[in-house]
């Protein structure tokens, strides 16, 4: 089989690859922070409902989450709840949101209490002061550990062949158990690089933008 031809299908496969990892952080990074106010909420129960739950996501492997959210509710109602698509996508949701959770918990208290004070002496409200002059300075804070969750997801969806999804390793595989063809395998590396290195760059240049806050 011709290179050309490889590379066509496992472009048809790093297709949904993208697509897990798009649709991952669209629907974990504001889950996540509505987690983050949770486990920092004055209310007790919450607080400690929301904390014991992102300690049981975090503890317990991705690869065993995608089995029991794709198992369990066939087991219990006798089929599926989702395609095998959407539970990869509602798996590694949940997943990234509890630990982008812990990154936007750590980023929102390393703002010195002082800040939300001088917003109150000016009149605003909580949201304006979050919005207005909290939320930049975070979201300078937390850009490297965001970043490397994110690259690390862009590796993690490589997971979602567990349950047949045909991202792009599992289109690879199957060259390799229907046609004997090892390279493939080795080729999606050349994928996975590229994809991370423009991340990467893009990150960077996010970082410099947010210079000006000196924190």
């Amino acid at each position: 089989m011709s290179l050309f031809s490889v590379t066509v299908q496992l472009l048809e496969g790093f297709r949904t690859t993208f697509l897990v990892f798009a649709l991952t952080l669209l629907f974990s990074l504001p889950l996540g922070l509505v987690i983050a106010f949770g486990s920092m909420s004055g209310f007790r129960p919450l607080r400690y409902f929301v904390r014991v739950f992102v300690w049981i996501i975090r503890g317990i492997p991705l690869m065993l989450q995608i089995f029991i959210i794709f198992y369990v509710p066939g087991f219990l109602l006798g089929q599926p709840v989702s395609s095998r698509f959407g539970t990869a996508i509602i798996a590694f949701s949940i997943n990234y949101a509890c630990y982008f959770s812990e990154i936007y918990r750590g980023g929102i208290e390393s703002v010195s209490r002082s800040q939300f004070e001088a917003g109150q002496v000016l009149g605003m409200t909580r949201p304006q002061i979050f919005f207005r002059v909290i939320l930049l300075q975070v979201i300078k804070r937390i850009m490297a550990p965001m970043s490397n969750e994110i690259i690390t997801l862009v590796k993690d969806t490589a997971l979602a062949r567990v349950i047949m999804v045909v991202e792009i390793l599992k289109v690879a595989e199957n060259f390799a158990s229907s046609q004997a063809l090892i390279w493939p395998l080795f080729y999606t590396g050349a994928f996975y690089l590229l994809f991370v290195g423009l991340l990467t760059l893009l990150f960077g240049y996010t970082e410099r933008k947010l210079g000006y806050f000196r924190v």
